[in-house]
């Protein structure tokens, strides 16, 4: 079951990559900018085709209407910015703190958050949870990423410094969703199952099948 569903994963990264790349305006080219370490030392193929990544996008999309519940009074019965207080005086107590101290302060505070399945939570097999979802009714592994990714956007981390990349956890032995930053030319790894932020290079049990930011999305395979 683990392996079939690993590669259906890896299957639908491929098509989607082909299928991105195959039209003319979704076609990637060489960036300017600063390249970022290989992460896990794998190759990477990179489109912009996001529109496939359902859940994703859904996710960001609730996430921009949900911000004007950040500015709530403590007497509205749905949950706002004022019951989000822990979290927006974390983010401001964190502004203008060094990168490192901003990523392992948001790492430990969202870790201490209860895992619990997709099904028992939302009654489907895969649902990806807004930071407010989140914090309201906890969440699994890709969640913890998404929120993770979320404040450090907030703190003013680019873009291009952060993907939620789904691996392939050979320990356990199923599908896992991380959080990779990109600061001093190395990819930190933000990972509820892994109390600090640890650089991606001394982890050697996480194959990467893909990554994505708001923007791009990369396909990963063996060097």
């Amino acid at each position: 079951m683990r392996s079939f569903l690993l590669l259906r994963l890896w299957l639908l990264a491929v098509g989607l990559l082909i299928a991105g790349l195959v039209a003319v305006d979704t076609i990637v080219p060489a960036r300017a900018e600063k390249t970022h370490p290989l992460l896990f030392n794998t190759k990477e193929a990179e489109s912009r085709r996001l529109q496939p990544f359902q859940k994703w996008n859904g996710m960001l999309e609730r996430q921009v209407n949900e911000k004007k519940l950040y500015d709530g009074s403590c007497d509205a019965k749905r949950f706002n910015r004022c019951h989000l207080a822990e979290w927006r005086a974390l983010l401001a107590d964190l502004a203008g703190k060094d990168r490192r101290t901003q990523i392992a302060a948001v790492n430990a505070f969202m870790n201490k958050a209860p895992y619990i399945e997709d099904m028992p939570n939302w009654g489907v097999p895969d649902y990806w949870a807004t930071p407010l979802q989140f914090m309201t009714k906890d969440g699994d592994c890709e969640d913890y990423a998404i929120a993770k990714f979320v404040s450090l956007r907030t703190l003013g981390f680019t873009n291009d410094e952060l993907r939620i990349a789904i691996v392939d956890d050979t320990n356990l032995q199923v599908p896992h969703a991380i959080l990779v930053v990109y600061l001093d030319d190395q990819a930190l790894v933000l990972d509820n199952q892994i109390p600090e932020v640890v650089p991606s290079a001394v982890i050697r049990h996480y194959r990467p099948i893909y990554s994505i930011n708001e923007d791009t999305w990369w396909l990963h395979t063996a060097p």
